[in-house]
């Protein structure tokens, strides 16, 4: 298990790395001058010169990469050129923002995926089945602003239930976090229908039912779980995505979270502030990716097996072969 995580640690390692370097080489050749954003375009050329001495804008291309990667070990992603204030303070003001959207949707997401997927499983080409992929395939086909502005009109304006933007108290969260938990639980349903499929006709399921056991113990100890592994990677993968795709969803209901403020940047040529979201992004998802990776081997005993002692390994074989 210990050598299952290293290995997992030195790719992680690896990724940050990789992507560090290529986003600061997209950053380098980026057209236009953030000396200008930060004075004006009337501002002089002795101005706009010092500036570029001041934060170092000439530097040649691996200057710059590695000091912003020492920078970075040091929690420092520069400045923003238009709010003059250090990136890192600006995106960890709004990072609880995103980080509740992206938990709160995914649970959302993964408990009704996992229902219905189960249900649908179970009860495979019933009118049930049916009614249930129709509703999954409509929800990974809509777009998450379509979704968002139809939940609006109907509980904020028809029905004035529920308030339309602002994060200001738990009922502002109630149709942000639906939003996408709706659009998250038809991926995770059509994964579960599809693996519980492969795993319910399997002879061990059919061993269980022989033995007497309750179709609920059957289906959750025995099916859900070797057919957990489809699921988790789907979950992990929509969590990446709402760490910094959720912008459309902040823009409808005025949630001030990272993936608008990067959008912003972008119109405003806030090259320090688009890096630095761009990594903190990267890095939550490599955390994310990470976590999933643990779980794989709490889940299926076989990833620890493979990384276990040749000694637990030869044990585990001969058993199996002495059992079968």
């Amino acid at each position: 298990m210990i050598k299952y995580i290293l290995r997992r640690l030195v790719s992680m390692i690896v990724v940050l790395l990789v992507t560090i370097v290529v986003i600061s080489t997209l950053m380098y050749f980026v057209p236009g001058d953030p000396a200008l954003i930060m004075l004006g375009q009337s501002a002089t050329k002795e101005a706009v010169a010092e500036l570029h001495e001041k934060y170092h804008m000439d530097d040649p291309y691996l200057v710059k990469v590695g000091k912003y990667i020492g920078n970075l070990l040091h929690g420092d992603m520069g400045i923003s050129f238009k709010s003059k204030t250090p990136v890192w303070d600006e995106l960890m003001a709004r990072f609880p923002v995103t980080l509740r959207i992206t938990i709160g949707s995914t649970v959302i997401g993964l408990i009704i995926g996992v229902v219905t997927g189960i249900i649908s499983a179970v009860k495979q080409y019933s009118v049930l089945d049916r009614i249930l992929t129709a509703i999954s395939l409509f929800g990974a086909s809509a777009p998450s602003f379509w979704i968002a502005m139809m939940l609006v009109l109907l509980f904020s304006v028809q029905l004035g239930w529920l308030p339309a933007t602002g994060s200001y108290s738990w009922k502002h969260w109630i149709l942000p976090l639906f939003t996408l938990g709706l659009q998250c639980s038809a991926g995770i349903m059509r994964m579960t229908r599809s693996s519980m499929l492969e795993v319910i006709r399997q002879d061990y399921v059919r061993t269980a039912r022989a033995k007497g056991q309750s179709e609920p113990k059957v289906i959750v100890n025995h099916a859900l779980r070797n057919a957990l592994i489809p699921i988790l990677t789907t979950t992990g993968i929509k969590m990446c995505g709402y760490i910094g795709g959720s912008v459309l969803v902040e823009t409808v209901f005025a949630l001030p979270g990272i993936g608008k403020y990067i959008l912003d940047s972008v119109s405003y040529q806030d090259y320090n502030v688009v890096q630095g979201g761009t990594v903190l992004i990267c890095i939550c998802c490599v955390i994310i990716t990470f976590v999933v990776d643990m779980l794989y081997a709490l889940v299926d005993p076989r990833i620890k097996g493979t990384y276990g002692s040749s000694r637990r390994v030869k044990k585990v074989k001969a058993k199996a072969a002495v059992e079968g």
